[in-house]
């Protein structure tokens, strides 16, 4: 098949949905299929084509980390996807590259495929004011209904998009396709134990202490506040037990403060932006992977934590219940006495009992690489042309005489 990948951001950019349009990418191609993606870029003034990625020329949001929007009209752009022919056009985001993906779709009467990341109810404070938080969230729905009645199928990560499109007012069925993770990046026995031991002394982290991590942007939806007044509530500083939040966005100054309001400074540490190719030996230094975000879809976050031997900690959302399982990939907790006695019930666990969960968590992903993504969607594909034939038969059939 010929596949055309639209989404608004891609390498060198990292978030969760470049990983799975990434992934996705390697994965069809391995398979033998033809993958053109087509992306936004602030830096370049015109269209061209490297490695099967088609850049477009964008104008840049410093708000939004840089990314670009592109504009979703361009002869030039539409062309060069005619020329590329696709037998599937399948957009993962919803702006001007997406608008242009639904474009061209109908002009070249290609079959689309919508998959949505995000729940945008999550993230409207970081454009409109709270007190038109509810307006906008209406506006969001609405436009989720018109993009949704132009796919032919619809996809997402975990449930939880299910359930985001029906409050949109969206009927159609919803294909749950999880996400996939880097699975030889982040093998633990590929990262080299000197890196691991260069991460403790650049932290001044003491060898015994048990290192519990949270990966991801900073910012509201992500409910590290949570973690953070959980944390104070359940850990004390004789208990030997430390939390790493990895990453970077617009709250970590709020929740570097409310760490030292809550006088757990001395057992959280910050480190700010770190890039996607550094982390896994900052994944396999640490001992547990733990969130209480109640906005992710199917964190592939998480999800490389686990392909590094991370048992998960998870605070309970009822449509992601199924990604954590007790005892065999981590625990899910509901309050902090609970998230509190997971993390000591791990680290006072035997030596042998840790090795076995540890092997326990990475079997549990290895089916989550990049073929298995795109056999997962292949499926959607081949469900979309089977249903194409079968009407395209139903009209050539004689009327019987």
């Amino acid at each position: 098949m010929r596949i055309a990948l639209f989404t608004e951001t891609y390498l060198p950019y990292i978030n969760g949905v470049v990983t799975h349009v990434k992934i996705l990418k390697e994965g069809l191609e391995e398979l033998g299929h033809k993958v053109l993606v087509v992306t936004a870029s602030p830096n370049t003034r015109r269209h061209y084509i490297k490695d099967n990625v088609l850049y477009c020329p964008a104008h840049e949001i410093k708000r939004f980390y840089g990314y670009g929007v592109a504009s979703p009209i361009s002869y030039r752009r539409l062309k060069i996807i005619e020329d590329f022919n696709p037998d599937i056009i399948h957009i993962h985001n919803e702006f001007g590259i997406g608008l242009f993906g639904i474009t061209c779709a109908k002009i070249l009467k290609k079959p689309l495929v919508y998959t949505l990341h995000t729940m945008y109810d999550e993230y409207l404070y970081y454009v409109v004011p709270k007190r038109l938080i509810g307006a906008a969230k209406k506006v969001s729905h609405d436009y989720t209904r018109f993009l949704a009645k132009r796919a032919t199928a619809l996809t997402g990560p975990s449930k939880k998009c299910e359930e985001y499109f029906r409050n949109a007012g969206v009927n159609k069925d919803v294909n749950v396709i999880p996400n996939a993770v880097e699975l030889e990046d982040f093998n633990p026995s590929k990262i080299d134990p000197e890196h691991k031991k260069q991460f403790r002394q650049k932290y001044n982290l003491d060898d015994d202490l048990m290192l519990a991590c949270f990966v991801g942007r900073l910012g509201k939806e992500k409910s590290v506040d949570v973690l953070l007044d959980y944390w104070a509530k359940s850990i004390k500083p004789e208990d030997r037990i430390h939390l790493i939040v990895i990453g970077d966005g617009p709250s970590k100054p709020e929740l570097e403060e409310q760490a030292k309001q809550l006088g757990i400074e001395n057992m959280v540490t910050f480190t700010g932006k770190v890039m996607h190719d550094e982390l896994p030996p900052y994944y396999a230094s640490c001992d547990i992977y733990i969130t209480a975000s109640l906005s992710d879809t199917n964190s592939i976050s998480m999800l490389e934590g686990m392909a590094t031997g991370l048992p998960v900690l998870q605070r309970y959302d009822e449509l992601n219940a199924d990604q954590v399982r007790n005892g065999i990939n981590g625990y899910v907790f509901n309050s902090p006495e609970e998230m509190g006695s997971k993390l000591k019930e791990i680290k006072n666990m035997s030596e042998e009992d840790l090795k076995i969960l540890k092997s326990s968590v990475i079997e549990s992903v290895k089916r989550s690489g990049a073929v298995d993504l795109a056999n997962y969607t292949l499926t959607v594909y081949s469900q979309i042309y089977n249903k194409l034939d079968k009407h395209k038969r139903k009209r050539q059939k004689s009327p019987a005489l």
